[in-house]
């Protein structure tokens, strides 16, 4: 995601890194490569005159800060001028009435049926604990309604349906009834789009938004078609006034533009991205983990919230409380393995951390981690207790039944024996505060 962009702003800061200080010769000189990298990533133009010109007052206000170089304090700048882009603080939806009518609108090919499904899971998931509706109004697109009764089926999620029906207003008029009656707390209305903008389509969203009453119009936008993706939410919301948008497929080589322009151009929080093409692969739109993002820093946001989500308090208490102690076992490190397995693939999750895009063959080291995982499962429970001393006969078991070679147990053994090695060292709570970063 965004690698052009991110890639050609590393190269202006890396410029940078070397000045002894900003003047406004190198300022001015940033920020021209910065505008120029920003339009190649199609951001709107006026957002891009806007943002350079912000930039460039800030740099040029700013004193340096002994601490950092002149390279740090500019990266900082763009990081808080994107965040302040993008809109600051996360816009969650208003949930408040019951049943809360979510209608999402948008053209073909942006992946509003698959995003209705997504966001009825999401909020059925902890911390919402919703209880959904679906309504296939899309009656417009072949195979729109099977579409979503299969992903319904997919999520354990109900979908209404009319049969032959012709007119989407009827359905969504008796979906809403069956809402109220049956006590859901959200019904979310999957509308028909169109290959373009055209008076018929606005008219129908006019008329369904006034029977519905949506508390939230959702405008679902191809992050891939970028600045067209942000011009035509503009259009959406100048007719049928929407009150937040919805990015998808940001999980392939998009160019940044409709992430970092569609706020500013159209008014309307940014509330939901859709990060690959599965149900679970939807999140809040965070400016702070976008900016990070587009310059290359990871997405620590996203991966503390999907540990929370996996992972208990206790249980990482518990583990906390044996790394101190430096008492884990081959089993604790099987759990901790198969917890990071639910947050999603190990290739995904490794680039969420700042840096190790750059460091890491992430097809190798996807391998090593299911290799270890085979390794620890091929062990009896007194093995991975630590109770039974893993000698050259049990050595070879382990290989043999987990399909790794002699030398991969030893591997994992001596790593292992180095960790406990080192937390035994880290006596005090206050030298592994530092150590995790707390």
């Amino acid at each position: 995601m965004f690698h052009s962009l991110t890639q050609k702003l590393s190269t202006v800061f890396s410029a940078l890194s070397g000045k002894k200080k900003l003047t406004e010769d190198n300022i001015s000189e940033a920020v021209r490569e910065v505008r120029m990298a920003l339009l190649e990533a199609d951001v709107h133009y006026s957002v891009v005159k806007n943002f350079v010109k912000q930039v460039k007052e800030k740099a040029l206000g700013d004193a340096l800060l002994k601490s950092v170089t002149p390279g740090q304090q500019f990266i900082k700048i763009i990081h808080d001028e994107l965040v302040a882009l993008m809109g600051g603080d996360e816009a969650p939806l208003k949930l408040d009435t019951k049943p809360t009518v979510i209608m999402l609108c948008g053209l073909q090919g942006a992946g509003k049926t698959t995003c209705a499904a997504k966001l009825a899971k999401f909020l059925s998931k902890k911390g919402y604990n919703k209880k959904a509706l679906l309504a296939a109004c899309d009656l417009q697109r072949p195979a729109a309604v099977e579409q979503l009764k299969t992903l319904g089926a997919q999520i354990n999620i109900p979908v209404f349906t009319k049969e032959a029906a012709k007119d989407p207003l009827h359905v969504a008029k008796e979906a809403l009834s069956v809402a109220k009656k049956e006590n859901y707390d959200v019904l979310i209305v999957d509308t028909a789009g169109r290959l373009h903008l055209d008076e018929e389509l606005m008219v129908e969203l006019e008329k369904m938004k006034k029977l519905l009453g949506p508390h939230e119009t959702l405008f679902v936008a191809n992050a891939g078609t970028g600045q067209d993706a942000v011009n035509t939410a503009a259009q959406f919301h100048r007719r049928i006034g929407m009150t937040g948008s919805i990015l998808t497929m940001l999980d392939g080589d998009t160019r940044a533009g409709a992430a970092i322009s569609i706020r500013e151009v159209t008014g309307m929080p940014l509330k939901f991205e859709g990060i690959g093409e599965k149900v679970d692969d939807i999140q809040l739109f965070n400016a702070k983990s976008m900016a990070d993002r587009v310059l290359g820093m990871g997405d620590t946001i996203n991966l503390v919230k999907k540990a929370q989500e996996h992972i208990s308090e206790e249980e990482a208490k518990h583990l906390e409380e044996k790394m101190r102690k430096a008492s884990f076992t081959y089993e604790d490190y099987l759990k901790q393995m198969q917890a990071v397995r639910k947050m999603g693939s190990f290739k995904g999750l490794m680039k969420m951390l700042p840096g190790v895009p750059k460091m890491f063959d992430f097809d190798s080291s996807e391998k090593e981690f299911f290799k270890i995982e085979a390794i620890i499962q091929s062990m009896t429970p007194r093995e991975r207790q630590e109770k039974d001393a893993l000698g050259m006969g049990r050595i070879k078991r382990i290989a043999k039944g987990s399909g790794t070679t002699i030398g991969d147990v030893n591997k994992l053994k001596k790593s292992f024996s180095k960790s406990k090695e080192f937390f035994k060292k880290v006596q005090n709570k206050k030298a592994f505060e530092r150590f995790m970063g707390g």
